[in-house]
C-alpha cells in the first residue's frame, strides 16, 4: 500500500505516518513544509519512504507531488491545516481568505492531482481531516470554521462522485488536539477540561478507520458528535452554550 501524508512533519501528520507505518508492507509519501523533520520522520521509520518538502499553497505543489507519487497511490490524508485566532470585524476577508487557501483550497487542489492515481489504484481512500469546528463554530475562530465546514460538504459530495470509482471518502472531526499547533495548556490543566483533549495517536487511529477502514466519518473524541448533532436539533441553545465561555479557544488540529 502506497500511503501520501500531509502535514506529516508534527501533530496529527506524524502520527498518522507511525500508525501507517505499522502496516505490512506500507510506503510512504511524506508532505510538509520542514524538510528536516521530514526527512528525520523518513529515516527513523524506514521502509523506502519518500519524503517531499513543499508548501501547499504553491502554485506548483500539486504538480511536484503528483510527479513524486507516479501512477500508484492507495491512501491520500489530506492533513495538513492550520488556524488563527481573530474576528471579522477585527481581521475580515483577507483573515478567511488565508484560511480558505490552506485548509480547503490546497486540500482540492491536492487531491485534484492525485485523483487518476487513485482511481488507477482502486479500491483506495481519500482521509480529509477537518475538524469539529466544521460542523460547530465559535467566536473568534469563524474563518477557520468556514474553511472546515468546506471541507465537510465537499467531502461528501466527493465520495458519492468517486465511489463508483473505487475511491473511497472519509472525514475525520478531531475536537481539541494536544499538538503544538493548539494552545492545550489552558484546557490540559484543568481537571474539568483535561478529558476533552485528545491524543494525535487516536486521531491516527480514526484516520486509519476513514481510510482503509471504510468509515463515513469519525469524530475524536466521539463524545463530539454530540455537539454536532445538537446544532441540528437546537441551535438556538448551542449559541447560548457557547457565548457563556471559551471564545478565545480555536481548535488547531493540524499542522503545516
Amino acid at each position: 500500500m502506497i500511503a501520501l501524508v500531509t502535514g506529516a512533519s508534527s501533530g496529527i501528520g506524524e502520527a498518522t505516518a507511525r500508525r501507517i507505518a505499522r502496516e505490512p508492507g506500507a510506503m510512504l509519501i511524506l508532505v510538509a513544509r520542514r524538510e528536516d523533520r521530514l526527512t528525520a520522520l523518513a529515516n527513523e521509520l524506514g521502509g523506502g519512504a519518500k519524503v517531499v518538502a513543499a508548501d501547499l499553497t504553491d502554485d506548483d505543489a500539486p504538480a511536484r507531488i503528483a510527479e513524486a507519487v507516479g501512477d500508484e497511490l492507495h491512501l491520500l490524508v489530506n492533513n495538513a491545516g492550520a488556524a488563527w485566532r481573530g474576528r471579522f470585524g477585527e481581521t475580515g476577508w483577507e483573515h478567511v481568505k488565508r484560511h480558505m487557501e490552506l485548509n480547503f483550497d490546497a486540500q482540492v487542489r491536492l487531491t485534484e492531482a492525485l485523483l487518476t492515481a487513485l482511481r488507477r489504484s482502486a479500491p483506495s481512500a481519500i482521509v480529509n481531516v477537518a475538524s469539529t469546528a466544521g460542523r460547530v463554530a465559535r467566536a473568534n475562530s469563524g474563518a477557520y470554521s468556514a474553511a472546515k465546514y468546506a471541507l465537510a460538504g465537499w467531502s461528501d459530495a466527493l465520495h458519492l462522485e468517486e465511489q463508483p470509482h473505487g475511491v473511497h471518502v472519509g472525514l475525520v472531526l478531531p475536537g481539541f488536539v494536544a499538538t503544538e499547533g493548539f494552545p492545550q495548556a489552558e484546557l490540559v490543566g484543568n481537571p474539568r477540561t483535561r478529558w476533552i483533549v485528545s491524543s494525535p495517536e487516536k486521531v491516527a487511529d480514526a484516520i486509519w478507520d476513514a481510510g482503509p477502514g471504510g468509515r463515513a466519518e469519525r469524530y475524536v473524541p466521539r463524545v463530539y458528535g454530540l455537539a454536532a448533532a445538537l446544532r441540528i436539533v437546537a441551535p438556538g441553545a448551542t449559541r447560548r452554550v457557547l457565548g457563556r465561555g471559551g471564545k478565545s479557544l480555536t481548535p488547531s488540529t493540524t499542522a503545516e
